[in-house]
C-alpha cells in the first residue's frame, strides 16, 4: 500500500510539473535567479561573501580563525544558500496560500501584477532611480559552520527589495500556477538560478576572480537584458499571451504522450 501510494504521489509531481505552464515557468524561474546574482547588488559582494563563509567555515569550537579547506568552504556556501532558499520558499508558500481566496480573480491578479514586474522590469534597467535605493538588513553572525545557514537567511531578507524585480516575477508565476506545490517549485528553481553560482564560485574560489572582473565589467549590459526579461514576461501575463502560451506546450505534451 505505502509503494502504491508514493508512485501515485510521484506520479501527481511528476505530472504537475511536466504541466505546460510549469515547462515555460521553471526555466523563466531559473533564469530570474542568475539574473538577481548578477545583478548590481549582489554580484560585486561575491568575494566578500565567500571570504565571510570561508571564516566561518575554518573557525572551530576555539574559535581561531582558521581558513577554512575547500571541502568545508562549499559545506559552508551550500549552508548558506540553504538558509536563503527557506526564506524565498516561505514567502512563496505564504503568498500561495493567502492567494486560495482570490482564485475566482486570479486572472486580473495576473495581470495586474504583469503591469507590475514591468516597473520594476523598468526600475531593474535604471528607468526609476527613485527605486534603486538598497535597503539590506546588517548582521554578522559568529558561530562557526552553524552560523552559515543564518547568513543566508540575513541575505535572503535584507536583499529581498534588491532582487525584488526578479523575485516578485518568480512569486507572480507561482500565484499563477494557482498551487502550494508548483509555487515551492518554482522558487526552488529561482534558488537554483541563484544558489548555483555560489557554488560554482566557492568550488573553483581561486580561479573566480576573472569571472567576477567579467560580471563586474558588463554588469550594466546583464542588468538591461534582466530588465528587458522581466517586461516582456510582463507584458506575456497583461496580454494573457503567457496563457496562451503555456496551453499550446501543454497541448504538445498530451499530444506526445498519446503518441508514446
Amino acid at each position: 500500500m505505502s509503494g502504491a501510494l508514493a508512485s501515485g504521489l510521484g506520479s501527481d509531481f511528476a505530472s504537475q510539473v511536466l504541466s505546460g505552464s510549469m515547462l515555460a515557468a521553471i526555466p523563466v524561474a531559473l533564469l530570474a535567479g542568475l539574473v538577481s546574482f548578477v545583478s548590481p547588488c549582489v554580484v560585486p559582494l561575491v568575494p566578500g561573501y565567500l571570504g565571510y563563509v570561508s571564516g566561518m567555515a575554518g573557525t572551530g569550537a576555539s574559535g581561531t580563525g582558521k581558513t577554512a579547506t575547500r571541502p568545508r568552504l562549499v559545506l559552508g556556501v551550500l549552508l548558506f544558500v540553504l538558509g536563503f532558499s527557506a526564506v524565498f520558499i516561505t514567502m512563496s508558500i505564504v503568498l500561495t496560500t493567502a492567494s486560495a481566496q482570490y482564485r475566482e480573480q486570479l486572472d486580473i491578479v495576473t495581470r495586474v501584477l504583469g503591469v507590475l514586474i514591468i516597473l520594476l522590469g523598468l526600475a531593474f534597467m535604471g528607468a526609476m532611480p527613485f527605486l534603486q535605493n538598497e535597503r539590506r538588513l546588517h548582521l554578522s553572525p559568529k558561530a562557526g559552520l552553524a552560523g552559515a545557514p543564518l547568513l543566508g537567511v540575513t541575505f535572503g531578507l535584507g536583499w529581498a527589495p534588491c532582487m525584488g524585480p526578479t523575485l516578485a516575477a518568480v512569486l507572480t508565476l507561482g500565484l499563477n500556477e494557482g498551487t502550494v506545490g508548483r509555487g515551492v517549485v518554482l522558487a526552488v528553481a529561482y534558488c537554483l538560478g541563484l544558489g548555483l553560482p555560489f557554488l560554482g564560485f566557492a568550488l573553483w574560489f581561486e580561479r573566480s576572480k576573472p569571472v567576477l572582473a567579467w560580471l563586474r565589467r558588463h554588469r550594466r549590459t546583464l542588468q538591461i537584458a534582466g530588465g528587458v526579461m522581466l517586461v516582456v514576461l510582463g507584458m506575456l501575463l497583461v496580454t494573457g499571451l503567457w496563457t496562451a502560451l503555456t496551453n499550446e506546450l501543454q497541448g504538445w505534451i498530451d499530444s506526445f504522450w498519446v503518441a508514446v
